[in-house]
């Protein structure tokens, strides 16, 4: 694996990592939390590499 590969992955993971620290923190508006898994389905699926 190249360093570009591991910084990728590590700002992938650093940003998968805060949009569930935000979905876990909004309790009110439903609307917004659907929004973040949507988001958030991508970028975990690269982290654990499924295409």
């Amino acid at each position: 694996m190249t360093v570009i590969m591991i910084v990728y992955y590590l700002i992938t993971a650093f940003t998968a990592a805060m949009l569930i620290w935000n979905f876990i923190r909004e309790k009110s508006d439903r609307q917004k939390m659907v929004l973040y898994l949507i988001v958030l389905t991508p970028l975990l699926l690269r982290i654990l590499r499924i295409r």
